[in-house]
């Protein structure tokens, strides 16, 4: 049996649809299933496992399942739902495989990875902060990594070294930024100001480089820096996943001691916790994870913010496994955007960072507003 969706409202019918129900899917069960504990251990690594996380990210899953085999399927050209199953995974090579392979597979790919990598981060960098309104793009870190990329694309040169650049231009804004908000040590508060400061600075530099090149070469660096996923490949999903490879571990280690941190530093010094270290080893690795992202698909905004709300909504504080629900629950809902994104308008295709500011920009004034009555 196959089937193919041509028009473009009931492409976005399907997908606003599938989401919704994964949502609502996900919610429900988050009511309904009992939440239980149980610790699991993997060497000297231990992890408290919530039964929710498990059942949730399970639906999450075939959330994200579901979206890819949409992505594949619609489109300007659509494709039969086997035909183009079996030219992603077992019979390359035929009618559709420059469509399927070298157009949307990897597109949805990279899609998830990065949604993926900006869910840990922003959750790391809340839970860190215990600040519900931070996340990397809110305090600079994208901001970082854009300014390095907008000069590359601006110029011309080394296009080559893009991710490099913007990698670490990222890492380097977290770098500065810890570093002036250091008095005795680094508080939240102090951090996000620093952050905002920052960010502002970095924006004022992206308008100046934007105004002083030709508006041919602008043009690039402001879909960059719309946060889109036009034109990635395979080479992008390999950056991602090594990324994914090298941090998850790390920033899953670590979580066991945000725990720590959270309980203040005196407290966490009191259990044997090195606060400094652990604070800058989490906020490297959080930094990190935003920067591998950024490097592929520029500085796509409130994903990072939104993603760790749902989770705590759904499972509560951040843990071991609640960190690789967010990098699921991440995935899914950036692979969402950009799907809207792409056939909202069709044929024009948006950029997905433009779905995601519709989104985020409206609750992250809901968030500020609810943070102003609670101080």
């Amino acid at each position: 049996m196959m089937f193919a969706i041509a028009a473009p409202a009931a492409n976005t019918a399907m997908i606003v649809t599938a989401s919704l129900l994964g949502v609502f899917a996900a919610l429900r069960l988050a009511d309904v299933v009992p939440n239980r504990r149980f610790s699991v251990r993997i060497g000297p690594v231990s992890a408290l496992i919530q039964s929710r996380v498990i059942v949730i990210g399970v639906a999450g899953l075939i959330l994200a399942g579901t979206l890819l085999v949409i992505g594949l399927i619609v489109g300007d050209f659509p494709i039969g739902t086997w035909d183009a199953l079996g030219e992603a995974f077992w019979a390359r090579g035929g009618e559709f495989d420059f469509i399927v392979n070298t157009l949307r597979f990897p597109r949805v790919t990279v899609a998830i990875l990065a949604g993926m990598c900006l869910g840990m981060s922003g959750a790391i960098f809340q839970a860190l902060i215990n600040n519900p309104l931070v996340s990397p793009d809110i305090i600079g870190v994208n901001t970082g990594a854009a300014v390095f990329a907008v000069l590359i694309l601006a110029t011309g040169k080394n296009i080559g070294l893009l991710p490099v650049a913007a990698f670490g231009g990222a890492l380097g804004t977290a770098a500065i930024i810890y570093l002036l908000a250091w008095k005795r040590g680094v508080s939240g508060s102090r951090l996000v100001l620093v952050g905002v400061g920052v960010q502002a600075l970095l924006g004022a530099v992206i308008t100046f480089i934007t105004v002083r090149y030709p508006i041919e070469r602008i043009a690039a660096a402001a879909r960059w820096q719309a946060g889109s996923l036009f034109g990635v490949s395979w080479q992008d999903a390999r950056t991602l996943t090594i990324g994914l490879l090298l941090l998850t571990p790390a920033a899953f280690v670590l979580t066991q001691r945000l725990r720590l941190l959270q309980l203040g530093d005196e407290a966490a010094a009191g259990l044997g916790i090195h606060v400094e270290r652990d604070r800058l080893a989490l906020i490297t690795v959080a930094s990190g994870l935003a920067a591998v992202a950024v490097a592929v698909i520029g500085p796509l905004g409130f994903v990072a913010l939104l993603v760790p709300h749902m989770v705590r909504l759904m499972v509560g504080q951040l843990t071991g496994g609640t960190l690789l629900l967010t990098a699921v629950v991440g995935g899914a809902f950036l692979l969402s955007a950009d799907l809207i994104a792409q056939r909202l308008f069709a044929p024009t295709s948006l950029p997905a960072g433009v779905v995601t500011g519709a989104i985020g920009g409206p609750y992250f004034l809901f968030l500020l507003a609810r943070y102003n009555r609670a101080l």
